[in-house]
């Protein structure tokens, strides 16, 4: 599974671990993606979908959980 959210496009970013000497070192910073089951309340379908969506989205209320 990727670490892309399906709602919002959210994707890893990279950045950069400085020491305290100032050393630069690559690091990534990965989403909080879970797969799960939604309808998106906004389309108006009631269609489901299966995918990974950041938790962001999911507390946001972008979506709407089927159990």
């Amino acid at each position: 599974m990727s670490n892309i959210c399906k709602i919002c496009d959210k994707r890893p970013q990279v950045g950069n671990l400085v020491s305290h000497a100032r050393n630069r070192v690559k690091r990534w910073v990965y989403p909080n993606i879970q797969k799960i089951r939604f309808t998106i309340p906004s389309s108006g379908s009631s269609r489901v979908h299966n995918a990974g969506v950041c938790t962001r989205c999911m507390k946001a209320g972008k979506i709407q959980k089927v159990v």
